[in-house]
């Protein structure tokens, strides 16, 4: 996370959103770097017959697709708010100055977006593998990577089970039947409907 006061001082400002709100689309030009104070986001995508796939969900203190801002791409993927969210944007003009001025955020930035590719290249792996429960602890080590927390089951899962068979592709039966599973193993425990990984 970008300290507040420093995205501020660049001209960063505050922005409240609500559940269903976009913050952008597919296909549109990157101009802001926003990061999240408060709330949850995903980023989805709609394959040809319509059925969403979730790709990731964004917690605060991440930033939403930063690495974009320094290519001249277009989203690949919808930012769509799904809990009532604050969210600071900065023009990507600002930011960039930011980071020539400041080399220690700009490594911080690079070490952030690094660390993220590198998780990401893992859960495409286990995102290949016929085995359900690789899958789903493939995107229980995704979500809980971003926390400090190492221990076993000290990491609540944010996620519903649909929310599970959207970012791994399985069906909302076969996660339930998996999570049962994976607790029996001693793998997570579920408390309260919740999962703690």
């Amino acid at each position: 996370m970008i300290d507040e006061n420093l995205l501020l001082s660049y001209g960063a400002e505050f922005e409240q959103f609500v559940p269903r709100d976009v913050i952008f689309e597919e296909g549109d030009t990157p101009k802001f770097f926003y990061q999240i104070i408060k709330g949850r986001i995903k980023l989805n995508h709609f394959d040809e017959s319509g059925k969403e796939l979730i790709l990731a969900i964004l917690e605060p203190g991440l930033s939403v697709c930063e690495l974009l801002l320094f290519i001249d791409e277009k989203y690949p993927v919808n930012a769509v708010v799904f809990e009532e969210a604050t969210v600071l944007t900065l023009p990507k003009k600002s930011f960039i100055q930011m980071l020539d001025d400041h080399t220690n955020v700009a490594r911080q930035v690079t070490k952030f977006m690094a660390e993220r590719l590198y998780h990401k290249f893992l859960m495409l792996e286990t995102n290949s593998s016929y085995l359900a429960d690789v899958r789903i602890r493939g995107i229980l080590n995704y979500h809980k990577s971003f926390t400090s927390e190492t221990s076993p089951y000290s990491y609540k899962v944010p996620l519903t089970r649909q929310q599970l068979a959207s970012l791994t592709g399985l069906r909302v039966e076969t996660v339930i039947r998996t999570i049962k599973n994976l607790e029996k193993r001693k793998v997570l425990k579920i408390i309260d409907r919740n999962i703690y990984y």
